[in-house]
């Protein structure tokens, strides 16, 4: 009974001792990265909301806060990420039978420049958009325009991660 206690901790420990170093995000981080910084992305599209280049860059900063273990720096940062928006845009979708819009999609597009000063080879610079569908009869305030921002950043703010740090 001891020797199988033995041979299944064994297993056991050479198994997990295999897979590295795991994490639930899905990170792919280098042990001597131990921070990030993330500069302010200003919205440079033809078409400005307010509100957008400050809500973009407080949730990608929060996103990386959040998962994964690297502290927030002004400059200087392991990881850097710099850009700008470049798109934000409205336009009709689908039509009616009286050839109106029945719905509108906006699609925000953000250019990102990424720095990995540990490992250049993963630098890059690429572009990130996602779209958010409403009703071509509503107006794109308030309530609505918090939606459509929250579904837009969250999917971009997710695929920076994963093309950063998650090598997705």
């Amino acid at each position: 009974m001891k020797k199988l206690y033995y041979l299944v901790s064994f297993i056991l420990i050479v198994s997990v001792q295999s897979c590295g170093i795991y994490s639930f995000t899905g990170t792919n981080i280098n042990p001597d990265v131990k921070t990030i910084q993330i500069n302010y992305f200003p919205n440079n599209a033809r078409l400005v909301e307010p509100s957008l280049s400050q809500t973009f860059t407080t949730q990608l900063q929060d996103l990386f806060l959040r998962q994964t273990n690297l502290s927030l720096v002004k400059s200087g940062g392991d990881l850097q990420f710099e850009g700008e928006i470049t798109g934000y845009r409205i336009n009709p979708m689908t039509a009616t039978a009286q050839q109106t819009a029945a719905q509108n999609r906006l699609t925000i597009t953000v250019f990102v420049r990424f720095y990995n000063n540990k490992n250049e080879e993963d630098n890059f610079q690429k572009s990130f958009s996602h779209f958010y569908d409403y009703d071509a009869n509503a107006q794109l305030v308030g309530g609505l325009l918090e939606d459509a921002f929250k579904e837009i950043i969250d999917r971009i703010t997710q695929d920076i991660f994963n093309a950063s740090v998650a090598k997705w």
